[in-house]
């Protein structure tokens, strides 16, 4: 299993084209409907710090998002916007949960 979390702070006057370009990646994985790729995206009070957290089975898995074409398109949207705080990426290890997973 592979857990991730990203986090970042944008300019403010990208924090809404950056939802919107998450939205669109959403709209994209909803629409694959593959139960492996569990992806949420999350906006602090500061409306401009995300943090992305992802869950997938494998390695493999990984690699359909980040394929994605609206995948592709926000993270160099992201970069091009030049961030106040670069997206700082940590893997995780699940120590436990009340939930099945996968």
């Amino acid at each position: 299993m592979r857990i991730t979390r990203v986090t970042y702070t944008v300019r403010e006057e990208y924090s809404e084209t950056n939802q919107r370009n998450i939205e669109k990646v959403m709209q994209d994985l909803r629409a694959m409907n593959n139960p492996d790729i569990k992806y949420s995206s999350f906006l602090e009070p500061d409306g401009k710090t995300y943090m992305h957290f992802a869950m997938y089975p494998n390695d493999e898995t990984v690699q359909i998002l980040e394929n994605i074409p609206s995948f592709i398109s926000f993270r160099k949207a992201l970069k091009d916007s030049k961030p106040e705080m670069t997206p700082k990426a940590v893997d995780l290890t699940l120590v436990a949960s009340a939930y099945e997973i996968f």
